[in-house]
């Protein structure tokens, strides 16, 4: 019976991380794509469209907890057995993202003029067009975002992964067409990628609306619910800030360091990232799990689920750190023939393999906390994070700064993968050896 049990766990993981895995791989992928098409373009359009792009990322990066927010209050409200205040729910998150998408969207359209102030003068209107008829699209992309989200609070992770790979696949085909075929270069990119996004909603929309409409849901937000949706989405903003000024400092540091310790740097964080994108997907499955058992106040569920997904995050992330620090000594070729920036990115490499079970650690509690709505707890440690790391990591900069290059990676990627996620870790152990954030019910 056990066995049974553990089995049909497993299942429940397996069938929302494997396509939430896909749907998270397939925009970088598109990222890949339409900067390969760029890039024929020139040094200046590729220049303007990297700062413009970053800037876009960043907003949207912080925005993420449109789905993280409404991925577990929906599934809350499923495991409750009330799918219609599921639906409604959902839906006040995505009018919430209609709504902050037409705010920014303006208020971007009519800063972006600004971009030729930091921008090369060459780069600086390609910069502007790029953030300009972005812009345009920007509702949209934070409606996909809270849609996606409600799908997933629903258990449904395959209609995300199957309108992420299509949309893209659409996007890159008249992206073509569109750079190329049209010649509007730059400005073709950028509107190409908001058609599709509004097309990506347009899908979502005739997916949830009839079933709205089988459950009684009207298509007017309320404000009970949107005002619930940017509560949580407001301790979740904080707790992205907290992440995206973790980075920022360490990519400052990497910088006072020199040249080939940021190359080496940069290297090491995208395989950082590309390998976050599995332990995000783990982290999305215990979001919706997590949230719909407690929304069914079945707390033996939610207690296996935790445990359960815990051993994975050590399991995963162990098998990703032994096979990444075979490869560290010959994936820097990949990306550089620099000798000394091949010989630094291999020690930050080694680093970055040995703290993949911690890693994987972190990704997955937040998921189960993010699950249980534990937003406001995710918020505050975030900032204690910060401070913690803050200090230490103006102490590993200067060791960094007496030690060869080698040396110098090395220390930054202690900062980074050692102090900042160990900090990360002890905040989350101390709330989830606990029973305070196993809060039963639809709300």
């Amino acid at each position: 019976m056990a066995n049974s049990s553990q089995r049909s766990l497993t299942r429940q993981i397996l069938g929302l991380a494997v396509p939430a895995f896909g749907a998270l791989i397939a925009e970088p992928l598109f990222l890949l794509a339409d900067t390969a098409m760029i890039g024929r373009l020139g040094a200046a359009e590729l220049a303007g469209v990297g700062l413009a792009a970053a800037i876009v990322q960043t907003v949207t990066g912080l925005l993420i907890f449109l789905a993280y927010s409404t991925t577990p209050a929906v599934a809350r409200f499923l495991g409750a057995g009330q799918r219609g205040n599921a639906l409604a729910r959902g839906r006040d998150g995505i009018w919430l993202g209609l709504g902050l998408g037409v705010v920014l969207g303006i208020i971007g359209w009519y800063t972006a003029p600004l971009l030729v102030n930091i921008a090369t003068p060459d780069a600086a209107p390609h910069a502007v067009a790029y953030m300009q008829y972005s812009m345009l699209g920007l509702p949209a992309m934070l409606a996909v975002l809270a849609a996606t989200g409600v799908l997933r609070g629903l258990q449904d992770a395959t209609t995300p992964l199957i309108v992420a790979g299509v949309g893209f696949g659409l996007n890159i085909l008249g992206n073509y067409l569109l750079i190329y075929v049209f010649g509007l270069g730059v400005a073709g990119s950028a509107i190409g990628t908001s058609v599709i996004q509004w097309l990506m909603f347009a899908v979502y929309a005739a997916i949830l609306i009839p079933r709205m409409r089988r459950y009684d849901v009207g298509f007017t937000p309320t404000t009970t619910g949107l005002r619930a949706t940017a509560q949580v989405g407001s301790w979740l903003l904080v707790r992205s800030a907290s992440l995206r000024a973790a980075i920022l400092a360490t990519v400052l540091t990497a910088t006072a360091l020199g040249t080939e310790v940021l190359a080496a740097h940069q290297i090491v964080f995208n395989v950082y990232s590309t390998m976050a994108f599995a332990l995000d997907a783990l982290a999305i499955a215990a979001q919706a799990l997590i949230g719909k058992e407690l929304g069914a106040s079945n707390v033996t569920a939610v207690r296996a689920l935790t445990s359960t997904m815990i051993r994975w995050s050590f399991g995963f992330g162990a098998i990703t750190g032994i096979l990444l620090g075979i490869a560290s000594p010959w994936l820097p070729h990949v990306f550089t023939t620099d000798p000394a920036v091949i010989a630094a990115t291999t020690a930050g490499l080694i680093v970055l393999a040995i703290s993949q079970p911690l890693s994987g650690y972190v990704f997955v509690l937040d998921g189960i906390l993010m699950g249980a709505g534990d937003a406001r707890y995710l918020g505050l440690i975030g900032i204690v994070n910060i401070v913690i790391y803050l200090p230490a990591l103006y102490v590993l900069a200067a060791l960094a700064d007496d030690a060869t290059q080698v040396g110098a990676v090395a220390w930054v990627w202690i900062g980074f993968a050692g102090v900042f996620l160990a900090a990360r870790a002890l905040g989350l152990w101390l709330r989830i050896r606990r029973d305070t954030w196993i809060r039963l019910g639809a709300q």
